[in-house]
């Protein structure tokens, strides 16, 4: 998954990225409003992690603004990204206030990090309509393990092909954008380009031989995931 973590605290916000990161997401961060509004406008997330206290710019005593704003602008645009608030401000009619405004969920500090990441997965299989437990053919993913596996053989896969596996199949059977797939597998230090995503695709294609799940090419749209006819 590809996570936006907005949040002014840089100890907390390194803390999380690592975490995050270590259990298989890319991960995008923001410390200030500007940053994160630049960030969410340019670059396609499955989900967002949003604090609420954020000072406008990185610059030395900015003011303070609200992360509801930025939450209410990109509604108000149409954006449906998956957003799990994370604030201290946590009684019930900040929380109200925050649901309101568009939230998926409500988290308040001080939480457990793995708390987090339950929340997290919970928002994005009700955007996705994704269950933790998927199957095509023989090909299974577990996403609370972040395992994939063939009848009872687990399949082994490096880690770009896992991630654009995982894409494919939250959930299968709908088509991904080719770019769409593209952006959600870069980060602003590394593109992945045309030439490499076939290049996992082609590898992919050979790997899922005989496991009842193909991955075809919808031509000028894109891939899509389904069982093997």
């Amino acid at each position: 998954m590809r996570i936006l973590l907005i949040e002014d605290d840089p100890t907390l916000r390194n803390v999380m990225c690592q975490k995050l990161q270590d259990t298989g997401n890319r991960v995008d961060t923001a410390g200030d409003m500007a940053t994160a509004d630049h960030l969410w406008a340019v670059q396609q997330f499955d989900g967002i992690l949003l604090d609420l206290n954020l000072p406008a710019t990185d610059r030395p005593n900015a003011p303070m603004l609200s992360g509801l704003s930025l939450l209410q602008k990109m509604r108000a645009k149409g954006d449906r990204t998956p957003v799990l608030v994370l604030s201290a401000r946590n009684r019930t009619e900040e929380r109200i206030a925050g649901l309101d405004a568009g939230a998926d969920d409500y988290l308040g500090k001080p939480f457990e990090l793995n708390e987090v990441e339950a929340r997290l997965r919970a928002v994005l299989r009700r955007s996705q309509g994704a269950d933790d437990l998927t199957q095509v053919g023989q090909l299974k993913l577990n996403r609370l393990q972040k395992r994939f596996s063939c009848g009872d053989e687990a399949l082994q896969l490096p880690a770009r092909e896992f991630e654009v596996l995982w894409e494919l199949m939250s959930p299968p059977g709908r088509v991904i954008n080719k770019r769409n797939l593209s952006d959600k597998l870069s980060s602003f230090d590394e593109s992945l380009g045309d030439n490499a995503l076939e290049t996992f695709i082609s590898r992919l294609r050979r790997k899922l031989e005989g496991t009842g799940a193909v991955i075809r090419t919808m031509r000028g749209i894109g891939y899509v995931l389904e069982e093997a006819t």
